[in-house]
C-alpha cells in the first residue's frame, strides 16, 4: 500500500509538471472527435437522445410495461455504458496513436490515456444534461441526494483508467485485442441489464450480476435517482473496491511494460 501511495503522489506530481501538455491533449482529443461535423458538441446531446428513443421504442413493449420510470431506467444504463465504452476504447489505442510523440519526447505515457478519459468525462457531463432533462419529463423528484451521483462517476472514472491502462498496454503488443474487446463489449452490454430488469431471475442469478462492475455502477444510478435512496455503505465499498482493483492492476501493467513500449512502436 505504501508503494501505491508513492505512485499516486508521483503521478499527481507529473500531472502538475506537465499541466500544459495535458490540457492541450484533452483539447486535441475533444476537437478531433467533432472535427468536420456540423453539429459539433451537439452530438454529445443528440446521440444519447436518439439511442434512448430507439431503445424505448424497441424494448418498452417487452420489458417496460411493468417497470416504473422505464425511460430513466434505460437512460441510466446508457449513460454509464456509453462513458465506459468511450473511455476504454479510446484509452486502448492512446499509446499507439501517440507513438510519434512518445518516441521523441520524454513524458509520462499515461498522460495520453488520462487525456482520453477526461475527454470522455466531458462528453458524459454533456450527456448528464439530457439525463436531468428526462428526470423532469419522467416526473422524477429532485432531491439533495442527487449530489451523491458524483460518487459512482468518480468510481467509474477510476475503473476506466485502470481498464484503459490494461488495454493500452496489451494493444501495444497484441493488436488483435481491439477485435476481442469489441466482442467483450457486446457481451458486457447484454449482461449489464440496460433494457431489462433482473427481478425475473432467481436470487442466486441476481447476485451474480454484482460480479459485473459496470452493472454495479448502473444500479447505483437507478437506486439513487429512481428509488430516491442512497445505497448502503457496503455497496459504496463494492463500487470503490472494483475501481481500485482494476486501477491497481492497470498500474502494475504499466510498471511492468513501461520500458518495453518504445521498442514495439
Amino acid at each position: 500500500m505504501e508503494s501505491i501511495g508513492k505512485s499516486i503522489k508521483r503521478t499527481a506530481g507529473n500531472l502538475r509538471k506537465n499541466k500544459f501538455l495535458f490540457e492541450e491533449l484533452v483539447k486535441r482529443d475533444f476537437e478531433q472527435k467533432y472535427k468536420r461535423t456540423i453539429l459539433g458538441m451537439g452530438w454529445s446531446v443528440l446521440a444519447p437522445l436518439l439511442q434512448l428513443l430507439v431503445m424505448k421504442i424497441v424494448f418498452t413493449e417487452f420489458f417496460g410495461k411493468n417497470t416504473p420510470h422505464f425511460t430513466m431506467y434505460l437512460l441510466s444504463g446508457n449513460v454509464v455504458m456509453s462513458y465506459y465504452k468511450e473511455a476504454t476504447k479510446n484509452g486502448m489505442t492512446s499509446l499507439v496513436s501517440n507513438s510519434s510523440i512518445i518516441t521523441k519526447i520524454n513524458v509520462p505515457k499515461y498522460l495520453f490515456l488520462f487525456s482520453k478519459n477526461v475527454s470522455a468525462l466531458v462528453n458524459m457531463g454533456l450527456t448528464m444534461i439530457v439525463f436531468f432533462f428526462f428526470c423532469i419529463i419522467d416526473h422524477i423528484t429532485f432531491h439533495v441526494n442527487f449530489v451523491m451521483l458524483l460518487y459512482p462517476i468518480i468510481c467509474l472514472l477510476i475503473l476506466n483508467l485502470g481498464v484503459g491502462m490494461i488495454l493500452s498496454a496489451l494493444y501495444v503488443f497484441f493488436r488483435d485485442i481491439t477485435y476481442l474487446y469489441d466482442i467483450f463489449l457486446t457481451i458486457l452490454t447484454y449482461l449489464s441489464a440496460i433494457f431489462y430488469t433482473i427481478d425475473r431471475f432467481p436470487e442466486k442469478v441476481q447476485r451474480m450480476f454484482l460480479l459485473n462492475p459496470v452493472y454495479v455502477i448502473i444500479k447505483y444510478f437507478r437506486v439513487l435517482v429512481i428509488d430516491g435512496q442512497v445505497p448502503s455503505l457496503q455497496y459504496h465499498m463494492l463500487c470503490m473496491g472494483y475501481a481500485l482493483f482494476f486501477f491497481i492492476i492497470g498500474c502494475i501493467f504499466y510498471k511492468a511494460f513501461n520500458k518495453r513500449f518504445v521498442y514495439y512502436f
